[in-house]
């Protein structure tokens, strides 16, 4: 194989920005292109063919979305201003009249928006435990528009098989989209198993600073139907990301493999000493041996299982609450895949919705691990 045919690896596509570069000066950082029209010339003609209007005609936009294109192997990936946003670009294309089949228990921002909008578009919803072949299997007995899965599920982190998921959604005749925001296309390129669609929250690791709201979506197939609805949604709509908010996406991105095996071992060996603790009930991590969808992920998830995890706290929600309250490192705080560990109580985020008083979710970052075991040992024992 030729230098020029070799598949470069997601680290070498993340680190050099999928070969951007600023046109303007050749500098090895892209530049930001923030005007929101484009001149034309005296006969009328733009003068670059690609530009007419920012609403999604932007340099920088594009630059983003080419990397998140190349590590998602797909073709084609469009940026949104959130992940709720791509989630509702994905959900328009059903028509009134139709019928989503949609994973239980995962992000509960996700299963209350899809309510609603199946609600008030007279659109048939069946939640199934997608985990579970069978279930996923008897929701597909009949026709349906589009299934829509999580993989790993937050905060439950409950694996799906994708391609079965796949073959199942097709013979349904649905489209399959993945929620893959807890693995990133580092860890699972949904795409490669069968999907249609592959979403993440680009808020989360993909950027993984917390300092920007963003969603993606990437398909297998540019042409097919679905793709064209949502390409021509977020353009009619105008569900733009703003070019700074890609330029910073694009910076994030550069250390997106780094930090993602420096997350994944860490959460494996804090996954591995809160298993063993005697505060601990449960530990909710695919990388654990006896979890029940370890190897799953071991041939779904390359390079780690991932940075995010749920602990059953022994002694119910006060203790819970006790031990969320004395953590020191582990900012509690809304959100996950950042540089910085997070924790949340998800029963007061998230009330009424069947999560446990005593379940914490832990976001792991890039801090030394020894001292995050420290912090969850003193909070633990205290």
């Amino acid at each position: 194989m030729s230098d020029k045919n070799r598949k470069l690896a997601p680290a070498t596509i993340a680190a050099q920005a999928a070969g951007a570069v600023n046109r303007a000066d050749g500098g090895v950082v892209p530049g930001i292109s923030m005007a929101s029209t484009y001149e034309r010339d005296r006969d009328n003609a733009l003068l670059s063919p690609e530009n007419i209007y920012a609403r999604d005609h932007n340099e920088t936009i594009r630059q983003a979305e080419e990397v998140l294109r190349q590590l998602e192997g797909a073709a084609a990936s469009l940026l949104f201003p959130s992940g709720m946003a791509a989630i509702a670009a994905v959900l328009r294309t059903v028509p009134g009249g139709g019928r989503v089949i949609m994973q239980s228990g995962i992000y509960w921002g996700t299963t209350s928006w899809v309510r609603d909008f199946c609600a008030r578009r007279d659109v048939t919803l069946e939640e199934v435990d997608a985990a579970d072949e069978g279930a996923l299997m008897a929701a597909c007995a009949a026709p349906a528009d589009l299934v829509w899965i999580e993989v790993p599920s937050n905060p439950w982190l409950k694996i799906t098989d994708i391609a079965r998921a796949a073959e199942l959604a097709h013979g349904a005749g649905a489209a399959l989209a993945v929620d893959g925001t807890a693995a990133t296309p580092v860890l699972t390129r949904a795409l490669d198993h069968g999907a249609d669609i592959a979403m993440h929250s680009a808020t989360k690791a993909i950027n993984g600073h917390t300092d920007v709201v963003a969603g993606v979506l990437s398909c297998r197939d540019s042409d097919a139907p679905v793709w064209r609805a949502i390409a021509a949604d977020r353009h009619d709509a105008g569900a733009i990301l703003g070019p700074f908010e890609a330029w910073l996406l694009m910076r994030g991105m550069r250390t997106l493999p780094l930090r993602m095996e420096r997350m994944c071992e860490s959460a494996r060996r804090i996954a591995a000493f809160l298993a063993d603790h005697e505060a601990v009930e449960a530990v909710l991590y695919p990388g654990l041996e006896g979890h029940p969808g370890h190897d799953l992920a071991a041939r779904q998830m390359r390079g780690g299982f991932g940075y995010l995890m749920s602990v059953l706290i022994r002694g119910g929600k006060a203790r819970a609450l006790e031990v969320n309250g004395r953590l020191a490192l582990f900012h509690r705080a809304t959100s996950l895949g950042g540089v910085d560990s997070l924790v949340e109580h998800r029963a007061t985020i998230e009330p009424d919705t069947g999560i446990p008083g005593n379940l914490l979710r832990l976001s792991v970052g890039i801090e030394d691990v020894d001292d995050l075991i420290a912090d969850l040992s003193q909070a633990l024992e205290g």
